[in-house]
């Protein structure tokens, strides 16, 4: 499909696109078997890929798992007929349509779609580990990676094996203390979970996690967007349960001539940020009104922010009202998931699954252009008794409340 071809279906399709599943296995991790996938099919890709607690959302982003990664995993593909067997990747139809798909600010700025989401599904607690900043992320080659977390109670039904999450360090803790855990990462448990602090984890709130900050997230099924990268180093030694943490990921997207050197391990933690006393303020979030609620419900539906403390990724939940028909506007592009109803946008059919087959196209994911979201999609909850609920993903977004915090 050609960019002429690939515009015609744009503007046939309202502006909106059906994207289909993207799954994503971890080797690490244990699925928490909240996100839909039948029961069969967690390992679906064979137990050496290990099992699939990940399902990614609006991602041109290349899942980072090891040699034997398929070129697409981790990579959207849109939908180009009923039954999906017909289909582009996400990735293509920005670098063919460009501005007219994602809008002439994020195309200038990016040359591309700068984030993606997910769900993280995991059984157990991760390791305390660090996502890179700007400055290390390029010298291997790509860039740093804030994310937020939500945690939506649709896709909540158990917490898991530890409903809770460490953030950071203690106020009062000595980079000695941090130095001597890394160094003992082989030895066994490192106890740098010692030097942090944990919070517990609460459905239909979020957290902040700019890069440089060292985080442990806890078992609940997570809703994370963030910015286009796939970077990471653990830096906890033994999980939860005894599970262990294999020391090559200590130096993931590390230099090769810097593997070794603990003392690049600790540069790579922004201090400041980690031993804020005031974390909590500063990285907690809960749903805020996009508007004046009231005039907001009396119309049908509300729109909030959920993740709104990061200036290049953000998020917002929508809730239409049994029976109504509402027209949403927003300053940018955006891909959602819905997670609870049924209804249109656009015409297009939104159904939230129940359950869902390796392999089978949905009705529940879909990609939103600039030009429809600034004009107004037309959204309607066909149910009666049940209200639809969409989780809308974005990257740089002018409407975005809060652009900073400490």
């Amino acid at each position: 499909m050609d960019a002429v071809q690939l515009k015609t279906f744009l503007d046939e399709s309202r502006g909106v696109l059906r994207l289909t599943p993207t799954w994503v296995p971890r080797a690490f991790c244990r699925p928490g078997k909240r996100i839909k996938l039948h029961p069969d099919d967690y390992y679906a890709l064979g137990a050496a890929r290990g099992g699939i607690d990940e399902r990614w959302f609006a991602s041109t982003t290349h899942a980072e798992n090891g040699p034997e990664t398929p070129e697409d995993e981790g990579l959207s593909y849109i939908a180009l007929n009923e039954d999906a067997s017909e289909r582009i990747l996400l990735r293509d139809a920005v670098e063919l349509l460009g501005a007219d798909l994602i809008g002439e600010t994020l195309w200038n700025k990016y040359h591309g779609w700068a984030m993606f989401s997910k769900y993280f599904d995991n059984l157990g607690p991760l390791p305390h580990h660090i996502h890179h900043r700007d400055e290390h992320a390029a010298r291997v080659g790509c860039k740093g990676k804030p994310e937020m977390y939500f945690f939506p109670s649709q896709v909540n039904n158990h917490p898991g094996e530890f409903g809770y999450t460490f953030l950071g360090l203690q106020p009062d803790a000595e980079k000695a203390d941090v130095k001597e855990a890394l160094k003992s990462f082989t030895r066994g448990d490192n106890h740098l979970l010692d030097l942090s602090q944990a919070y517990v984890l609460t459905p239909d709130t979020g957290w902040d996690v700019p890069p440089g900050l060292l985080h442990a997230p806890g078992s609940l099924c997570t809703y994370e967007p963030q910015f286009a990268s796939d970077v990471y180093a653990m830096y906890q030694s033994v999980l939860y349960g005894g599970h262990t943490v294999a020391e090559d990921l200590l130096w993931k997207n590390c230099p090769e001539e810097e593997k070794g050197n603990i003392d690049y391990l600790m540069d790579v933690i922004d201090w400041e940020l980690n031993t804020d006393p005031d974390l909590h303020q500063n990285r907690f979030m809960k749903p805020i009104p996009a508007g004046d609620a009231e005039a907001m419900k009396a119309a049908g539906y509300l729109d909030e922010w959920i993740c709104y403390k990061c200036p290049v990724v953000s998020a917002k939940r929508l809730t239409v009202y049994p029976g109504q028909k509402v027209c949403i506007r927003d300053g940018a592009a955006y891909g959602f998931i819905a997670v609870q109803g049924t209804g249109l946008i656009n015409g297009h059919r939104i159904e939230t699954p129940t359950l869902i087959r390796y392999g089978e196209a949905t009705r529940d994911e879909f990609f939103v252009s600039h030009d429809a979201a600034v004009r107004g999609v037309e959204i309607e909850n066909t149910s009666a008794c049940e209200p639809l609920v969409l989780l809308k993903h974005f990257s740089d977004n002018p409407d975005l409340p809060i652009r900073q915090v400490k």
